[in-house]
């Protein structure tokens, strides 16, 4: 096995535990997304992971958790650096939204919230 299939594998557990302490705590009445993110970061922190990758595993975690009952998908194959293709294959439906509005109603909107360690 290589150091990039070891390290690959590392990440997919890593992310495995961010995934399940996300779904533990979410149930816990934690209606505060930004503090379980921190705390999901800390957690892995605290398994001698790096604060960035820690951040972009719990990201990803998050993501997966506040996805896993839509079933809307983007369709990566469809899309492009400019537009994302997002589908709906219960129903057929499918949609091609710029990124640039993307960007100006979801990231650049005044409440958008990004998830980010705050340290206190």
């Amino acid at each position: 096995m290589s150091e990039h299939d070891e390290q690959v594998d590392l990440n997919e557990e890593l992310l495995a535990i961010a995934q399940a302490f996300l779904a533990r705590h979410e149930g816990e009445g934690e209606s505060d997304d930004q503090l379980l993110f921190c705390r999901a970061v800390k957690h892995l922190q605290g398994m001698a992971v790096p604060m960035h990758l820690a951040e972009r595993l719990v990201s990803h975690a998050y993501g997966i958790l506040k996805s896993c009952n839509d079933r809307r998908r983007l369709d990566v194959a469809a899309s492009s650096e400019t537009v994302a293709v997002v589908t709906d294959p219960a129903n057929g439906l499918t949609w091609a939204v710029p990124v640039g509005l993307i960007v100006k109603h979801i990231i650049n909107s005044p409440c958008s919230r990004k998830l980010r360690l705050v340290e206190s």
